[in-house]
């Protein structure tokens, strides 16, 4: 070996040693660790119950008559023809007497120029495919006047029909579309903690199905509602509804 190789090659042996001189590379520790704790079972002889206490919001789909869109292509719906077949089909909530959404159904009217203008009460859509079809999906939102809260539906078409797979009503702080599922986020009464609330579509029952419901930290402990803004105006109870069997819909399906 030449002298410069070997002067290049100590220079390069000194400067590994001088960097190694800070780190030992010894393996260093990270604190005390928490012991593990093992799940306990409570009440082992108690006998399991076999149905539940009350209805869950498990989800259910309802047909909406009269909408239909060549090639059943959902871009060519109405979003506002989607909303007046709802309205239509729940009277009781939307224009009866003693309708909960009375406004809702009044300000209709101003939605002659299309979604999100004005008073219309109907929010922007957005396209995406939920249900895994390789087609998109409709996800709607209105507003539940008077009062502070909001709807939030899935729309899908199965055999030309156009069917609502998910219907959720709440205060609502953000709702995000991820991969095959709708999050919706609610106001909480406890300060620095968020509702989050997450809607899956389920291949077999075909229908988009409550799987996440949860209190997650947000960290603003200031300014915290109740999820129901409104309170005398409670959210829609959801009926039970019978998983479908097949993928057929039939038209006495009831919505949430």
């Amino acid at each position: 070996m030449s002298a410069p190789r070997i002067r290049t090659a100590a220079v390069g042996l000194l400067l590994a040693t001088l960097a190694a001189c800070g780190d030992t590379g010894a393996l260093r520790g990270a604190g005390p660790t928490s012991t593990a704790m093992s799940p306990d079972r409570l009440w082992p002889d108690l006998a399991p119950a076999s149905s539940p206490a009350w209805d869950y919001d498990d989800g259910g789909a309802e047909l909406m008559r009269g909408v239909t869109a060549p090639g059943d292509d959902i871009h060519k719906v109405n979003p506002v023809a989607v909303v007046r077949a709802e309205l239509a089909q729940h009277p009781d909530e939307y224009t009866g007497g003693k309708a909960t959404y009375y406004e809702t159904a009044r300000r209709m009217a101003d939605c002659a120029d299309g979604v999100a203008h004005g008073r219309c009460p109907v929010l922007t859509p957005y396209y995406r495919d939920l249900t895994g079809d390789g087609r998109d999906d409709l996800t709607l939102g209105f507003r539940l006047l008077p009062g502070n809260q909001t709807a939030v539906r899935v729309y899908t078409f199965e055999s030309g029909r156009l069917v609502q797979v998910m219907s959720n009503d709440d205060a609502v702080t953000g709702v995000e579309l991820a991969g095959r599922s709708v999050i919706i986020r609610s106001p909480s009464d406890i300060a620095g903690y968020e509702y989050r609330f997450q809607w899956t579509w389920d291949p077999d029952q075909r229908v988009m199905l409550l799987t996440h419901d949860e209190m997650l930290r947000t960290g603003a402990r200031n300014g915290a509602k109740h999820r129901s803004a409104s309170p005398s105006v409670p959210p829609r109870p959801s009926p039970s509804v019978p998983p479908r069997p097949s993928p057929s819909v039939s038209p006495s399906a009831s919505g949430p």
